[in-house]
């Protein structure tokens, strides 16, 4: 995808950014920003374009003045990408196209490459399955191109079947400084694994995208044989289906929704659920909805 094609999405901060970097967001550092901070000395602060004359003249000691503003910085931002079997799941659309799962996650990682690059941010791109890959990992950079372009390399990526147990070793490869993170998956690992990486990775605010399907479990027939097999442990079973049988797959399908949302907002993380398609707008509106200004 050409990236005057991608569509891109607005959002913000909830933090003081520390960094030192020009940008768009309220941060700690003195500079040449317009947010009032306070006034010190101009020996403290030299810079005589500060200089305020009321303060001067109103101090004692006679000290000359200047006004301190606070500049707007940067913000890390990454996109953790789960590369597991299940993320290999496809769909045939209304033209008779077929879409994977990753396919809509590479849509993501470009719309947020570009969209971070709009705010003058820093992006990163991190995949993982059972191990963090260190093939699919993009450093922190100003300019959106690499990360845009590992992104449309996901589309025609394919792998055998293999968890996303690596999940829980992201921590490792982000600053200390405080990122917005988008972590893009279908979330079909264990819970535990999922607990695990939020715990680690607490210091950070995270984007949880949800990827679902619904033909994953919506167009399953009420009745008949069929041979299954888990993209990612690669276990096969034969299932003899009927109603009730389908109307417990379903279920099962609403309880896992449950208990991922239960999880996310236990450490306040509102997830962004994703179904067959990407509206970059949907995101745009998720932030003004639950990320305070």
């Amino acid at each position: 995808m050409s990236q005057e094609h991608i569509k891109e999405f607005s959002y913000h901060i909830a933090w003081r950014s520390r960094s030192r970097r020009p940008g768009r967001h309220k941060s700690n550092q003195r500079g040449m920003g317009m947010e009032f901070r306070g006034h010190t000395t101009l020996l403290a602060y030299p810079d005589p374009r500060r200089i305020d004359i009321r303060q001067t003249i109103r101090d004692p000691l006679e000290q000359v003045h200047v006004r301190i503003f606070n500049q707007k910085s940067v913000t890390p931002v990454f996109v953790l990408c789960d590369m597991s079997g299940s993320m290999q799941y496809a769909s045939t659309k209304q033209d008779g196209s077929t879409q994977k799962k990753i396919e809509i996650a590479a849509d993501i990682a470009q719309s947020v490459a570009q969209s971070a690059t709009r705010n003058r941010d820093l992006v990163g791109f991190i995949g993982f399955d059972d191990v963090v890959r260190e093939d699919w990992l993009c450093t922190l950079s100003a300019r959106p191109h690499t990360t845009v372009e590992m992104a449309e390399s996901l589309r025609t990526y394919e792998t055998e079947e293999v968890g996303s147990r690596g999940v829980t070793e992201i921590v490792r490869l982000l600053p200390r400084e405080r990122s917005l993170i988008f972590m893009v998956s279908d979330f079909h690992m264990p819970i535990a694994d999922l607990e695990e990486s939020l715990v680690l990775m607490q210091r950070h605010h995270i984007v949880p995208i949800v990827l679902w399907d619904s033909s994953e479990y919506s167009d399953l027939p009420e009745f008949g044989i069929t041979n299954v097999t888990d993209p990612e442990t690669g276990a096969k079973r034969t299932l003899f289906l009927r109603k009730s049988y389908r109307d417990r797959i379903l279920q099962s399908f609403t309880d896992r929704r449950i208990a991922i949302e239960n999880l996310f907002l236990r450490y306040d993380m509102q997830p962004f659920f994703v179904e067959n398609s990407f509206d970059a707008d949907q995101l745009s509106e998720y932030f003004h909805q639950y990320v305070a200004a």
